[in-house]
């Protein structure tokens, strides 16, 4: 719009657009390196709480089965 009207609307300086596409940029950077921790803290949670539910599926498996005495007929 600025080519249509030059002396109305100035075009920006040629430095200006680089200092927001390096600001744009770095955003951007620091959002995927956001999104990766949480995506790596929520894989090591779902990793332990998987694991701790393995290990309490063992232990129910070895307990004795109350509930099988109230179903038999």
């Amino acid at each position: 719009m600025s080519k249509d009207f030059p002396h109305i609307i100035p075009s920006p300086p040629a430095e200006v657009e680089e200092v927001f596409g390096a600001a744009e940029v770095t955003r951007e950077y620091y959002h995927e390196v956001k999104i990766r921790a949480e995506h790596k803290q929520h894989c090591e949670w779902y990793r332990a709480t998987a694991a701790r539910h393995r290990d309490e599926l063992e232990k129910m498996r070895g307990e004795l089965n109350i509930f099988a005495w109230f179903r038999r007929r």
